[in-house]
């Protein structure tokens, strides 16, 4: 086995004042709540042999134009497809910036690590807070958190690369931060 080849992540980790919230259905509803806190996911889990000066350069330079933005979230969906059963919590403030981030990180030399899923372009800004494995678990679990009517606002100030060990901890292996202008 390559042992240069490193499983990675691209997040934003927002940080709302109410996380706690979050943090709570996560634990309940979430199995990876425990190895990664509460994220929004930019480039899906990829396994490479790229450097981390080769991938902070590449992430550096694509995202040299984009701004610190405002991000909201505050609406419980249900999903039930061929890719599994989940709640999300929906984006509502800075939907487009992370789908442009998130389309800029795949443009680039991340492309041939984009999931063939991806290219049906329904890539969804959200944050994921359950995960099930039927759907009677689903059901009840929205019954339970949809009527949830908090609002999570932040600014995203930077992006995070996650190293996903073999006990799929996340273990942040650096940040960039976004234009300030």
């Amino acid at each position: 086995m390559n042992t240069n080849i490193k499983k990675r992540c691209i997040m934003l980790f927002p940080q709302f004042e109410n996380i706690n919230i979050i943090d709570y259905i996560r634990e309940k509803y979430d199995p990876l709540s425990s190895h990664v806190r509460p994220h929004i996911t930019l480039v899906f889990p990829f396994e490479s042999t790229l450097s981390k000066e080769d991938l902070e350069d590449y992430l550096k330079t694509s995202l040299e134009e984009i701004k610190c933005f405002n991000l909201s979230l505050e609406e419980v969906v249900k999903i039930d497809n061929s890719l599994g059963l989940y709640l999300f919590l929906r984006t509502k403030e800075g939907t487009e910036k992370i789908k442009e981030l998130h389309n800029k990180l795949y443009e680039g030399m991340l492309n041939i690590y984009k999931p063939e899923w991806l290219n049906n372009g329904h890539f969804i800004p959200h944050m994921t807070i359950g995960t099930f494995n039927n759907r009677e678990e689903l059901n009840n679990a929205y019954a339970e958190v949809s009527a949830i009517e908090y609002k999570f606002s932040t600014l995203v100030e930077r992006i995070s690369v996650g190293i996903i060990d073999e006990n799929e901890d996340s273990i942040i292996e650096m940040e960039v931060d976004l234009n300030k202008q």
